[in-house]
């Protein structure tokens, strides 16, 4: 396949005319929150997401063990479909999970646990909801996974990274008047498949910071960097553009929550969600990475 793209665009959605998941497409919601949950735990591990049946980053944590095991233990090797099975019904502690599952370079990691030179942990969310708290109208809330440590690693050719140089990049909040905006870079963004979940991802993060902090919610602005479609997407995506829009649904969270940390899946709930059906698309790999479906 090959690729048309333009280079630095924008979008925006105001949470007051709804939640901005994609209507002429169903979007995997599930998937959407239980990934979330995720990166707000900060683990780097894909044990939590295999528990709820999520499977969004299977790949990239089989191709890391594919990788070592065909140098080092070709008799042991296994597809991917066996080893995620055995990660699925192994005990979290098991050695092997704690080995295997662990994708070490994620997005949870990089905004929870950003790993410093002198041996720190620093939690960027963590210190931008307790600003937003206390001194909202500050400009420096930003949270970013672009680790330099980490990423022209990820990126050279013949890497050995468990996942890709990371495509949402850093995301700012900020206060105007009495309401919570949220800004994302994009550095890379798949139009098609990924673009639509990361919408949903991204405005239901800020939709949870201005829960916690008290601060209502206003503008999702997403921004790109390499904005591109592939061509085996250009079909499907002419078919998504006859269908007409439906209203967006709306999100309702748990009113007991006033943690970031304390929320779980059953406190996100999602109402009156009207969606076109799905739309399939084959997975890309354009410049040495796979773009994934979703």
């Amino acid at each position: 396949p090959f690729i048309r793209s333009v280079f630095g665009r924008q979008i925006r959605f105001n949470m007051k005319d709804g939640f901005p998941l994609l209507t002429t497409k169903k979007t995997f919601w599930r998937g959407v929150t239980t990934e979330l949950l995720w990166f707000l735990s900060g683990s780097s591990n894909i044990k939590p997401l295999l528990d709820q049946n999520n499977h969004i980053w299977d790949e990239w944590a089989w191709k890391h063990y594919a990788m070592w095991s065909k140098e080092n233990a070709p008799k042991k090797y296994m597809e991917q479909e066996e080893f995620i099975k055995k990660l699925t019904d192994l005990p979290a502690d098991h050695p092997f999970v704690k080995r295997w599952g662990d994708l070490i370079t994620i997005y949870g990691r990089m905004w929870r646990k950003w790993p410093a030179k002198d041996g720190r942990e620093i939690d960027q969310l963590g210190w931008v909801i307790e600003g937003l708290k206390t001194k909202p109208y500050r400009k420096s809330y930003v949270v970013s996974a672009w680790n330099p440590d980490f990423i022209y690693h990820m990126a050279s050719k013949g890497q050995k990274s468990q996942v890709p140089p990371f495509c949402h990049t850093m995301f700012q909040f900020q206060v105007a008047g009495d309401k919570l905006n949220l800004g994302l870079y994009q550095r890379s963004a798949d139009i098609f498949l990924g673009v639509p979940f990361n919408i949903a991802s991204y405005s239901l993060l800020l939709l949870m910071v201005s829960h916690v902090t008290g601060i209502e919610p206003g503008e999702f602005v997403h921004t790109f960097g390499d904005t591109h479609l592939y061509s085996n997407h250009f079909n499907v995506s002419k078919e998504q553009l006859k269908r007409k829009p439906y209203p967006f649904p709306k999100v309702v969270l748990n009113k007991k929550i006033k943690n970031i940390d304390d929320f779980k899946l059953e406190d996100i709930i999602l109402k009156d969600y009207q969606s076109h059906p799905s739309l399939s698309a084959e997975i890309a790999t354009i410049g040495g990475f796979e773009e994934r479906k979703r």
